[in-house]
């Protein structure tokens, strides 16, 4: 069973909207990394979306030479064929689940909700997403890679099958090779997910064009 706890969050939108966005941060940053972000999306009525911007909790991290710092899980290396942290993962996708359900208890069910995040917290929103029990509106992980990817044909749940998947990445990102992207998307449309892909000559970072491209994509996923 997955641990559930509860994450300190930072919130925009209003305390009765009918939507929500949780957008999961990179390794070191905060909930506070993407918040500026929401002005920009170009949502007709922003105040019924509620984005939900959690904290990761501070760990240490193999890759950074075991450095703590805030993380969804470990990593042990970038490079194709080495082990990944699948029970952090797991863990970890326990406290997105615990967020979901909560934003279920003020009126806002999995079928309203998209599940977002950047780097680690999009290769998160992909692992939890993807093996959510109840449908979402759509899934969305920025600059990032599909973790345990071997797995997934087992491991998905059926409920997410057709839901829209927004992935994006730079083709000169220094830090999650353009080839992690592409295979993601790849090994994703292989499945028969629904997968709209877009790439930015930028490094892993995002751009104005593709806060463009996820307000668009938001616009057309969350019903109406």
């Amino acid at each position: 069973m997955v641990e559930q706890q509860q994450l300190e969050t930072v919130e925009t939108g209003a305390q009765d909207a009918q939507y929500s966005v949780i957008w999961l941060h990179g390794l070191g940053a905060s909930g506070h990394d993407f918040e500026p972000i929401v002005p920009q999306l170009g949502l007709e009525a922003p105040d019924t979306v509620r984005f939900v911007f959690p904290h990761a909790p501070a760990q240490p991290v193999t890759l950074n030479a075991g450095m703590v710092m805030p993380s969804w899980y470990d990593i042990y290396g970038l490079v194709p064929g080495t082990p990944q942290d699948e029970p952090g993962l797991d863990r970890a996708a326990g406290w997105i689940e615990a967020l979901i359900e909560r934003e279920a208890s003020r009126g806002v069910p999995p079928e309203r909700l998209v599940l977002a995040g950047f780097s680690q917290g999009g290769a998160l929103a992909l692992h939890t997403g993807l093996r959510y029990a109840s449908g979402l509106a759509g899934i969305m992980g920025l600059s990032t890679y599909l973790p345990l990817a071997d797995h997934l044909s087992q491991a998905h749940a059926a409920a997410n099958r057709d839901t829209p998947v927004f992935l994006a990445h730079g083709h000169h990102d220094p830090v999650l090779a353009y080839q992690l992207g592409t295979d993601s998307r790849d090994a994703l449309a292989g499945l028969g997910y629904p997968v709209e892909w877009h790439d930015y000559p930028m490094e892993h970072q995002v751009c104005m064009q593709e806060i463009n491209d996820i307000g668009g994509w938001l616009r057309r996923v969350l019903p109406r």
